[in-house]
């Protein structure tokens, strides 16, 4: 089947603000907190919040003397909330309820993860993982989520710095770009809701106050006179947030990765520790695919990884270039596993992932950011471009 070369994809982004998000940085903040006390730590934490309440349920195990009690949990969680604007009669950092029903993780989940004298550290689950990456923007990401990001990541910049006081925490952006001949063109539709604070707003003047900023977000020449706006389409948006709408743990998966334009295996991300598999391996996928497209083995390239529960080795390494590779994507698969241990332990040591590092990925994507100087989005990093092309020959 030939590629099609033109046509409409359009992505969505959801802010730090959105209850969904609101739940996804409570959870990793927890991650980062027991992370930090003990980077072996194990802690599946999922959050949901509403109307002036917060719940966070699921199980954690670090040594006692790093044990973190329901207070601290909950200290945590309303901090994020503080960090993130939350100051409304419905939602606010200082007055909303929050219960902490956290919890030792299962013995027999343990039990068939731990590493002990005759095996090695095994998944945290079963299930497939998959990373993504594509020439077609200088991050190696789809165009329509990395814009949809950046957007909704500039607004939110100018509403922390001031600079937007009018704004919301509660955003969501939907992109739709025109592909000519397999490219990235132009914004065909922009789609843009806000909060706001002062409820005289209308539609237009939100989008007074937000169309610069969407200007400076996207390429020069990319917004034209065809472009479509809808800002604000069903008018008022003062209410927002957990108030306006329930927020869960893992509700954004799409969001979190590549907007839809690659296979997702289902899991979410925030609130796991990097034992879990649906976390640290998807990471290194993207990590892999993103070096086999830098190394220009394959102009896009998707990376499948399967595992089973308890069993350190993967099941099984796919690759598919989409034609666009100069390589049997058999060799590149076999590259793959030469050049990096894809077990949980090797991902982990790898890519230096037992840090407090993961509240900063739980808005704006996970994917396509710049590595940090701390370990923080080291996925993100092109190390083994001359590692694959050794191992593949070239």
């Amino acid at each position: 089947m030939t590629e099609r070369k033109n046509y409409l994809f359009t992505s969505e982004s959801v802010s730090e603000g959105h209850p969904d998000k609101v739940c996804d940085q409570i959870s990793d903040a927890v991650v980062d907190m027991l992370l930090a006390r003990e980077p072996e730590a194990r802690v599946a934490v999922e959050t949901a919040a509403t109307t002036n309440k917060v719940v966070l349920l699921g199980e954690i195990k670090v040594s006692e003397e790093n044990a973190a009690t329901p207070e601290e949990i909950s200290a945590t969680a309303r901090e994020v909330i503080r960090r993130i604007g939350y100051q409304q009669k419905g939602f606010h950092f200082r007055t909303c309820s929050i219960d902490c029903y956290v919890h030792e993780q299962s013995q027999d989940i343990a039990r068939g993860v731990n590493a002990s004298d005759n095996k090695d550290e095994g998944a945290g689950d079963q299930g497939i993982m998959f990373g993504f990456a594509t020439d077609e923007t200088p991050e190696l990401m789809p165009a329509p989520i990395l814009y949809s990001h950046k957007i909704l990541k500039r607004l939110a910049e100018a509403r922390h710095s001031g600079a937007e006081p009018t704004l919301g925490p509660d955003a969501k952006s939907q992109l739709t770009i025109e592909y000519r001949d397999g490219r990235p063109a132009r914004a065909h539709t922009i789609v843009l809701s806000s909060q706001h604070l002062n409820p005289d707003m209308t539609s237009e003047d939100v989008r007074a106050v937000v169309e610069p900023h969407i200007h400076k977000a996207l390429p020069e020449g990319w917004i034209d006179a065809d472009t479509v706006w809808h800002v604000n389409p069903t008018g008022r948006f003062v209410i927002g947030g957990p108030d306006g709408d329930a927020g869960l743990t893992g509700r954004k998966i799409i969001v979190d990765t590549y907007g839809g334009a690659a296979p997702h295996g289902g899991g979410a991300f925030s609130g796991k520790d990097p034992t879990k598999v649906d976390r640290s391996a998807a990471y290194a996928a993207r990590y892999l695919a993103k070096n086999v497209v830098a190394a220009g083995l394959a102009r896009k390239c998707s990376i499948q990884i399967a595992y089973a529960i308890g069993v350190a080795e993967p099941l099984s390494v796919y690759v598919d270039g989409y034609g666009t590779e100069t390589v049997d994507p058999a060799r590149i698969e076999s590259a793959i596993r030469e050049v990096m241990s894809l077990t949980p332990r090797g991902i982990r040591t790898h890519l230096g992932l037992n840090k407090p590092i993961y509240q900063r990925t739980a808005a704006y994507g996970h994917f396509g950011r710049d590595p940090d100087d701390d370990g923080g989005f080291s996925w993100e990093r092109t190390d083994l471009v001359d590692a694959l092309l050794s191992a593949t020959g070239n």
